[in-house]
């Protein structure tokens, strides 16, 4: 990737217009970023997508369908809180802050979500305290057949500091909005993880906001379900706001994962890191990412940079990656991206069969090595142990299929 000092204003390009996208009122958008995609609250505002539209053109939409509308019993899921249910608010009404303090749809199961979700459930870390342990949410899937939309607001307040965990199991249609605001000078931890069934299918859009001095690390982590789509959107908006965006995922034969991810450095001074990789096994295993990354006008002193990288384990396995970079000032430290996907290193088979590490062995030890930085990452230990577990046995299906 080559940047130039140049100030956008010299980098003219002719506008990218997606015709098959309208609104209701048959005005043509058209899309260059991420950030011009159109937003609003009403699903009818963005229709059925036709899998011609720049955000959906990679996603199963017939598989995706029952999330496009209203979930009307909305008893596809149960909640419960594993740990850290003292932080857990009052319900939020729609309009009642900071219920869409920050966020907006934008897309059609994001606007379905927000209708559907008459109260949003709220976790609230104190001012100025520091959990001495995560808040472990788990939402079970109630049966493949049952249907749940969800708005959840995680706000850290002013010099916070804490870890919440959302936990996914069983089966269910769960379209799903997580709302996370980390304010002034807070520390806030944020792990999705999806252990779904093989049939439920999960279409997720995350919105964060990081104020002056904040930090927020951001993960999505997914090895279950049928489709399985979470796109974080995160905006460093204060001046001096660090984020960083991982992602873990595993794709077996007739699962479709994908993350569109948004890091939008707004404020000067800001920090970025995104890392995602996933391995894909199995016949008609799917992964998609992507990365899009915006340094606003004001976004002096930046630094950012993301990455994707996938291993692609058998033949039918498809991972597409598409990295994506705008800047709009010259006065940054730093940025960049890249994107890799391949198959095993016959080097490194080699020079572990070598030294009498038999085959099956060595393919375990190089996707384990690969994976296993993202798990690391976590600074949850049993959460990390569970993850690494898991990775084991998908690895032992992959080599015992």
């Amino acid at each position: 990737m080559t940047t130039t000092n140049a100030p956008v204003e010299a980098q003219e390009k002719p506008a990218h217009v997606d015709p098959a996208r309208a609104l209701s009122d048959g005005a043509v958008v058209p899309i260059q970023t991420r950030s011009e995609r159109p937003r609003s609250f009403e699903p009818a505002d963005f229709g059925a997508p036709t899998g011609r539209e720049v955000n959906w053109k990679h996603t199963p939409i017939d598989r995706l369908a029952p999330l496009f509308e209203r979930a009307e019993a909305n008893d596809g899921v149960a909640y419960s809180f594993a740990s850290g249910e003292r932080f857990a608010a009052a319900p939020l009404a729609a309009g009642q802050a900071p219920r869409g303090e920050f966020f907006v749809p934008e897309d059609v199961t994001a606007a379905v979500a927000w209708q559907g979700a008459t109260e949003a459930l709220h976790i609230q870390l104190p001012k100025e305290a520091e959990l001495d342990e995560p808040v472990v949410l788990r939402i079970e899937g109630q049966g493949a057949d049952r249907r749940a939309d969800a708005h959840i607001v995680i706000e850290a307040l002013p010099m916070s500091k804490g870890t919440v965990v959302l936990q996914h199991t069983g089966s269910a249609q769960y379209a799903q909005n997580v709302e996370i605001i980390a304010r002034d000078g807070s520390d806030l931890t944020v792990i999705s993880v999806q252990q779904w069934d093989d049939e439920a299918i999960h279409a997720s859009a995350h919105q964060a906001r990081v104020d002056r001095d904040a930090s927020l690390t951001h993960f999505v982590v997914t090895f279950g379900g049928g489709v399985v789509r979470v796109n974080p959107n995160l905006e460093l908006s204060g001046q001096g706001s660090n984020g960083e965006m991982f992602g873990l995922s595993y794709s077996d034969s007739g699962q479709h994962f994908e993350s569109q991810v948004y890091l939008f450095h707004k404020g000067a001074e800001t920090t970025g890191d995104v890392l995602y990789k996933g391995a894909l096994q199995g016949e008609s295993a799917r992964s998609v990412w992507i990365g899009d990354v915006l340094i606003g006008p004001d976004a002096v002193g930046t630094d950012s940079y993301e990455a994707n990288r996938n291993l692609v384990l058998t033949n039918g396995a498809r991972a597409d990656s598409i990295p994506n970079l705008e800047i709009q000032t010259g006065d940054i430290k730093g940025a960049g991206h890249a994107s890799a996907t391949g198959r095993f290193d016959d080097e490194q088979l080699f020079y572990l069969q070598a030294r009498g590490i038999s085959e099956t062995e060595a393919r375990r030890l190089v996707v384990l090595g690969f994976l296993a930085e993202i798990p690391q990452k976590i600074q949850v230990p049993e959460l990390q142990e569970r993850l690494i577990a898991a990775i084991e046995r998908e690895i032992a299906e992959g080599v015992s299929a």
